[in-house]
């Protein structure tokens, strides 16, 4: 059996229960995995309807980080949607339902209760404030925790296409406030909204518990740029992927039109 991102997060999780880092780090993959979830009965538009059991009580779906592993659950052909994690803790916020990971089919095996499904989704919905500020120095940046650079680089890998590059450098404003800030180069103006949320997430699910991480946007054709080259440390986004013939997709497999409950 291939081992999957998620069993890797799981089994460092259930190595060391006690870390929370390792925990969040797990919930982190959670939210960036396609999940298959299993239906009861086939999708009526995008309206579905999931396979529910109970539990000591709790109702739970039945999701899979493979479609393989939900072959392997059913024994047979089945009707499923696939969406992100994100978007399927969004889906069952305030239902009552938690997931049960890839039951019986893989190591990470799991049940996560509702709460933890809440509190995931709500996790996710928050979004960064907006601000503003004159930068009068830029600095290489400065005791920055391992842990936040690799989830940066994890989700700046999920980000192909959306902006060419970010550099994470040391600032300090025309105010006197220092900080650290991330500026995309030649970002996407529609993408944003998202790379900023991103780069919250990172900042909420590396660990730390205090810290603060500004985002800019900039240009080619900016003077900063030479700078920031200069001092920062360069993420290199991966290039888009290549456009593939529509096909038919399963139900929540597209972003902009996701399934819901019946």
């Amino acid at each position: 059996m291939t081992e999957t991102d998620l069993d890797q997060a799981h089994a460092a999780m259930a190595a060391q229960p006690a870390n929370d880092r390792l925990r969040l780090q797990f919930f982190e993959r959670l939210a960036d995995s396609e999940l298959f979830l299993l239906l009861s009965e086939e999708a009526d538009g995008d309206s579905i309807m999931p396979e529910l059991f109970n539990v000591d009580g709790q109702h739970y779906v039945l999701v899979f980080d493979t479609a393989d592993r939900l072959a392997e659950f059913v024994g047979n052909i089945a009707p499923f949607a696939a969406t992100s994690g994100r978007g399927l803790c969004a889906l069952l916020e305030g239902q009552g339902a938690g997931l049960a990971l890839n039951p019986d089919v893989a190591p990470s095996s799991m049940l996560i209760p509702a709460e933890a499904v809440d509190w995931l989704a709500q996790t996710l919905a928050e979004r960064p404030e907006e601000t503003s500020g004159q930068i009068s120095e830029v600095h290489a940046p400065q005791d920055v925790p391992q842990e936040l650079l690799l989830s940066l680089d994890r989700k700046l890998a999920t980000a192909g296409g959306l902006a060419r590059a970010a550099y994470l450098v040391s600032v300090v404003y025309e105010d006197g406030g220092r900080g650290h800030m991330l500026a995309f180069l030649d970002a996407i103006e529609e993408a944003q909204p998202a790379l900023a949320a991103a780069v919250s997430e990172a900042l909420t699910f590396s660990g730390i518990e205090a810290g603060a991480l500004d985002v800019s946007f900039i240009r080619a054709e900016d003077p900063i740029v030479l700078t920031l080259s200069k001092w920062g440390l360069r993420f290199d986004l991966p290039e888009p992927a290549r456009s593939e013939a529509a096909a038919p997709k399963a139900p929540g497999m597209d972003p902009d039109s996701p399934p819901k409950l019946r």
